[in-house]
Parts: C-alpha cells; structure tokens; sequence
C-alpha cells in the first residue's frame, strides 16, 4: 500500500515537470547557453577579415579595450550623457505631467492615451520621423525657428553640428520615453492615500511642504524604478543613433552599443565584441546595484 502512494506521488508530481521542461529547455537554450559561449568568446582573438582560426588570449581583449581603446572610452562617455542629461529631464517633465494629470477628473484617460504616442511608436520609425525633422533645409524644427524668428534665424544644422548633434540625440530620447516615466509616476501618484493629503491642510502645510514631505518621498521608490529601467535601456540605444546621425558626425554621438554593433558587424572582431558587451554588462549591473541599494536605504528609513 505505501508503494502505491509513493508511486502515485511520483506519478503526480512528475505531470508539472513534464509541463514545465520544454519552458526550462527552451530559456536555457536561448539565453545560458549564448551567455557561456559569448564568455569564452570573450577571452579569443577571432577576426573574420582574416583566415587566422580563433586563438585564446586571456584577458588580452579586457586589457586592450580598458587601457588602448581611446573610441571604447569616448562611447561610453556619449552613453552616460545621454544616461544623466536625458533621464534627468524626463524624470523632471514627467513627474511635472503625471501631477497635473492626477490633479484632473475629466479627460484624464484620454490625455494618457495621447501622451503614450511616442512610447508605442517603434524606435526605427523614431528614428526616420527625427532625421526629416532635424533636415537643416528642408526640416519643420527649423522652419518654424525661422517663422518665430521672422527669418532673422534660420536654425541649425541638427544632425552635422558636432555641437549640437548630441543634444539632438537628448531631445529624440526625451520625447519618446518622458510618456513611460509620466505613466508609472501617474500611478505612484494615485497609490498615496488622500488622508496623507487631508492631515497636512489640517495642519497648514503648504503646496511645497507638502510635496517635499509626503509626494517626494512616497514616489520615490517608483522614480528610482523608472531610472533604472531607463539606464538599462540607454546602454541599449541604438535605433536612433543608427538612423538619426549613425555615430556621426565622427563619432560625438557613438554610443556604447552603436560601438559594440560596428566591431562586431562591420570590422568582424568577434571575441572583442564579446569582451566589450561583457564590460557593458558589468558596467550595467554596477549602476543597477547603486540603485537597488539606495531603494533599499529609503526603505529602511522608511
């Protein structure tokens, strides 16, 4: 009689694994399986543009990037301003959005819809719409700056400026993604009890005391959500540098990843690449792990 239920509970626990196996194979395939063989790219000499088979060179690739790689450095630099500048100002745009936005009762739904545009349009598309937009002869932006100017100022050369390429780049990434944070801001919002709100006017708090008391520090939890998503999906942007000014003009706006794709795609350096996105991905969970800690503090202190 035991053997029977012991043989039935194996029987009835094998059905799950069974159901979930293919799922476990399959992310194994995808993702561990790419993970270890692109470590052990990374410590290889592999040039395609050359018939020289693959050679093993230690931490020969790492050194090279972090001590001989002056364009490694300069990408990475692009990346992180457009890391500080541009998720600095979508934070700032979209909590001011989400607070006007929650101050409503009317047309709030249909308000959110509208900001959300940019957010579903596809990067690539993005990237295409900026290019006409940023045309220094025939594009809208200056068309209009010239209209407000009354033609004494015909703008600027957006995407050939090595001055304000950058910038054009900032704006592109601040105009597609302040809707996301706005969005989950909104909702951080509408989360905080209105009691909080109803104790402060009985005691005489003003507008600022009460934002800086109460709003600021129960958002912010969900504002360093919003950064960190952000900072991950700034060390992948790509779409818009490839199409808006392709790393140019030189390479002011060569980000990180535009660097990696042209080691990997164009001069066919596989083990280098495979190097230089493990760096990437350290760097990545560095940044990731300042915020978790710092979200973890508050918490605490909460």
């Amino acid at each position: 009689m035991s053997e029977n239920r012991l043989l039935l509970r194996w029987r009835r626990r094998r059905v799950p694994i069974f159901f979930v196996l293919p799922a476990v194979i399959t992310l194994l395939a995808i993702t561990v399986f790419p993970l270890i063989y692109e470590l052990r790219l990374a410590f290889m000499s592999w040039e395609l543009t050359t018939s020289e088979p693959a050679r093993f060179v230690a931490l020969g690739n790492f050194a090279t990037i972090l001590f001989h790689d002056s364009r490694f450095w300069s990408s990475l630099r692009v990346t992180l301003t457009l890391l500080l500048f541009g998720v600095s100002a979508e934070v700032a745009i979209g909590t001011g959005l989400a607070l006007l936005l929650n101050r409503l009762r009317r047309s709030r739904t249909m308000l959110v819809s509208l900001f959300l545009i940019p957010v579903l349009i596809a990067p690539v598309v993005a990237g295409f719409q900026f290019r006409m937009i940023y045309h220094d002869q025939f594009g809208p932006l200056n068309y209009l700056i010239e209209m407000a100017t009354g033609g004494r100022w015909r703008g600027f050369a957006w995407i050939a400026d090595p001055k304000i390429a950058l910038l054009a780049i900032v704006m592109t990434d601040i105009w597609q993604w302040t809707p996301f944070l706005m969005l989950i801001i909104l909702a951080g919002l509408q989360s905080i009890s209105l009691e909080l709100y109803e104790a402060a006017e009985v005691d005489g708090a003003s507008a600022g005391q009460t934002f800086g008391r109460i709003t600021l520090p129960l958002l912010l939890p969900v504002i360093i959500i919003g950064i960190l998503i952000r900072a991950m999906d700034s060390f992948k942007l790509f779409d818009i540098i490839y199409l808006v000014t392709g790393g140019g003009p030189g390479n002011v706006t060569e980000t990180i990843s535009f660097y990696t794709y042209l080691q990997g795609f164009k001069f066919f350096s596989l083990g280098y690449t495979a190097a230089m996105a493990f760096l990437q991905l350290v760097v990545i969970t560095v940044i990731a792990q300042f915020f978790v800690n710092f979200q973890k503090r508050q918490a605490g202190r909460g």
